[in-house]
């Protein structure tokens, strides 16, 4: 018989009277030029990347105020409402970048929430930039609904430019797939 897993330790949310808010804040990000007042216990509490920025051997540790150069405004103000209430509506005007930073900063809960934004415009013109989008930023769900597309317009995709190409980069993919599968599970082997 087998355990059920560990439940997963529930995430405490500051909340949103918090996003941007200076009350009690200890560290102001500079983005755009604009100040971004935070707390460092809610980022510590939302992922790797931050408790290394704070508790690991970067400059940030000290610091008051951390520049953000590759992250626009509404991207990381958004990005920081999701680390505050857990929750963010993703527009699809968005969902690419948020992805790439919620990438950066390892906030997996964000990054599925923009992978299913993003999956749910995948059309024939751009599955193979798709495609790519989630293999850059390892958005395996992004990835998965890329390659049921492709299977299940191939009459369509294969008289595309560029088909060969796609093809070719999701062989692997495809491979994987039909191999778990294929596989035999544990319960067909018991009598």
């Amino acid at each position: 018989m087998d355990a059920a897993p560990p439940s997963p330790t529930p995430q405490v949310y500051l909340g949103e009277q918090y996003v941007n808010s200076s009350t009690l804040s200890d560290v102001t990000f500079l983005v755009e030029g604009k100040r971004f007042y935070a707390h460092r216990i809610a980022l510590l509490a939302s992922s790797d990347a931050f408790r290394a920025m704070f508790d690991g051997g970067y400059r940030e540790k000290d610091a008051r105020d951390i520049e953000i150069p590759n992250i626009r405004w509404d991207v990381f103000e958004l990005m920081m409402r999701f680390i505050y209430t857990g929750s963010v509506e993703v527009t699809n005007e968005l969902a690419q970048d948020l992805l790439r930073a919620a990438d950066q900063y390892l906030l997996e809960g964000l990054k599925r929430l923009c992978e299913y934004t993003i999956a749910q415009d995948v059309n024939l013109d751009n599955v193979s930039d798709m495609y790519d989008l989630s293999e850059a930023f390892h958005a395996m769900s992004l990835r998965h609904t890329c390659v049921l597309f492709i299977l299940e317009q191939f009459d369509k995709i294969c008289t595309r430019p560029g088909f060969s190409q796609l093809i070719q980069r999701v062989i692997p993919e495809l491979r994987n797939f039909f191999a778990k599968a294929l596989r035999p599970s544990h319960r067909s082997a018991q009598p």
